[in-house]
């Protein structure tokens, strides 16, 4: 039939410090219900990586995976963004 089209979300590796798991920092902005003014809100998701080998500071596409510990189910698909170092 194809392949389903599953949730993605694009974040922000805020740490690299594990063995095949990137910590990505998920930002979405959303109106107040009050004032319609947009706040920013953040989530933090522990993800898979196999291929890749995303860095601090790299900006990735995450899509749900089959749970792999407790808190992971989710996997890097690809780095949209490589981070940039100064110096």
């Amino acid at each position: 039939m194809g392949e389903k089209n599953r949730q993605s979300m694009v974040g922000e590796v805020v740490s690299d410090k594990m063995e095949k798991t990137v910590i990505v920092q998920v930002m979405r902005k959303i109106p107040h219900p009050v004032y319609s003014k947009f706040i920013k809100k953040f989530k933090k998701y522990m993800v898979h990586v196999e291929s890749v080998e995303p860095k601090i500071g790299d900006i990735v596409r995450i899509s749900p995976f089959r749970p792999m510990s407790k808190r992971k189910r989710w996997i890097v698909r690809e780095i949209i963004r490589e981070s940039v170092k100064i110096g």
